[in-house]
């Protein structure tokens, strides 16, 4: 829940802007800053698993008992045990609430992605001057490497800098190098994902 809740705080970053919690009408985010939309639910979400961690400490805490069996993890047990799974209850309940509602902006993740000028398309790249190409990995690598430290600096597309690369060039066609900048290849295993997650979730309500 927490790695969930981490990262819908992080993608609803101003600068960032992919995800948003939902924001209900006359809601205020920053009391100091009216342009702000805060996640909330997730700040909270993440604020109680730390509590959790720490009655997990207390349970391990009371494992060590004098002759076997005293009742000193008693007084502590009556606390974190029921205080722990109430606590628990409401981050799920909270949680479900939270993705019900979720705003993804799909189109922000489309600039972001353009933003970086085709570096997240480096891995394919290499793969593909290795496998494709027949290049060793070590010359692709530095090839890559290169090519995309320069795109970082001079703020140019990395597919750009790759198709006038004479070493790329003799081993893949701009149709080869094309197809790794292809953000659809990494959508190819995205219907096998969601029906096994559909799967899952008729198998629990069964």
């Amino acid at each position: 829940l927490e790695r969930f809740a981490t990262e819908i705080r992080n993608l609803q970053h101003t600068e960032i802007g992919e995800l948003q919690e939902p924001f209900k009408a006359g809601q205020k985010g920053s009391s100091a800053m009216p342009h702000k939309r805060n996640p909330i639910l997730s700040e909270r979400i993440a604020g109680l698993a730390r509590l959790l961690r720490g009655y997990a400490h207390t349970a391990l805490e009371d494992q060590p008992l004098w002759h076997e069996r005293d009742i000193s993890h008693s007084s502590a047990e009556r606390v974190i045990l029921p205080d722990a799974t109430i606590v628990l209850d409401y981050m799920l309940v909270r949680m479900t609430g939270l993705v019900e509602g979720l705003l993804v902006r799909s189109e922000r993740m489309r600039e972001n992605i353009d933003r970086g000028l085709g570096l997240h398309a480096s891995s394919h790249v290499l793969v593909a001057l290795v496998d494709d190409g027949g290049m060793s990995r070590e010359d692709a690598y530095g090839i890559v490497q290169r090519a995309a430290l320069r795109a970082a600096d001079e703020r140019s597309p990395l597919r750009d800098l790759l198709a006038v690369d004479p070493a790329v060039a003799q081993r893949l066609s701009l149709a080869q190098l094309d197809a790794c900048f292809d953000d659809a290849a990494y959508l190819d295993h995205v219907p096998e994902v969601i029906a096994r997650l559909d799967a899952i979730e008729v198998s629990d309500a069964g």
